[in-house]
């Protein structure tokens, strides 16, 4: 009787811990599938969200990058990119008698903007920007910068003690309009006149700084407004020399 209920207890102990193993390895494939699962979800949201082109991809042959910036150019809180292109033909290296050899390849823009994961060309102007290598006489050549803020473009030329001045593009109707300018004329660290005008408002204010002939006054400034003769606005699209615009 003993010898028959110990094999009764043996069989029960032997299926229960059978039966546990099989659960456990249930459990781990479960647990693994799941993590599987987890995994594929993880990686198919990585590729929709991986941009499909590059910037780079929308460089003509015959251009190389010259400078990159981003900012949301069409307010709607995604970053487009606006690339400064140069071009390289061998044709426009002159040897300048002080500076050796120059590339004076023009410059340009390429505009995009960035839909889903993909970036779109809005604008292309290949050439609108003399070289960074250009004469400037007694001084430097003015240094450009483009820049974006608050769903504007800013071409900005920077002229050390001479001043500078800036173009402002807005987004509108498939391209980039010119809607506005400022620039400060300078002798040295004196302001001689201020501009700044509005081509949305055809209006023009200037101010001039009645003390500019006294180096050794404060600066005071008498403002005029005007008005412009056209309300019409430049596109860029259509600028082919900055040089000639002011």
């Amino acid at each position: 009787m003993k010898k028959i209920t110990f094999l009764i207890i043996t069989v029960f102990l032997l299926s229960f811990q059978h039966s546990c193993k099989k659960e456990e390895k249930i459990n781990k494939s479960e647990e693994q599938t799941k993590t599987q699962t987890n995994d594929t979800i993880k990686n198919d949201s990585a590729v929709e969200n991986e941009i499909t082109n590059k910037p780079e991809d929308f460089i003509p042959k015959g251009f190389i990058l010259f400078e990159k910036t981003e900012g949301d150019l069409n307010n709607d809180g995604v970053a487009d990119c606006v690339l400064m292109i140069k071009g390289t033909d061998k044709s426009k290296f002159v040897n300048h008698e002080f500076r050796g050899e120059l590339d004076r390849n023009r410059r340009g823009l390429i505009i995009l903007f960035k839909k889903g994961n993909q970036y779109h060309q809005v604008l292309k102007n290949e050439t609108c920007f003399s070289s960074e290598n250009e004469d400037g006489g007694v001084y430097y050549a003015p240094e450009l910068d483009v820049s974006v803020e608050k769903g504007k473009l800013f071409v900005h030329y920077a002229h050390g003690r001479y001043g500078y001045w800036t173009y402002t593009f807005q987004y509108r109707n498939s391209d980039f309009y010119l809607i506005g300018y400022d620039s400060s004329d300078n002798q040295g660290p004196m302001v001689q006149t201020i501009t700044s005008i509005n081509y949305l408002t055809g209006k023009q204010q200037v101010k001039d700084n009645i003390n500019k002939d006294n180096p050794d006054a404060d600066e005071v400034f008498e403002e005029s407004w005007t008005n412009l003769e056209s309300k019409k606005l430049t596109k860029l699209s259509e600028i082919k020399d900055f040089d000639d615009l002011l």
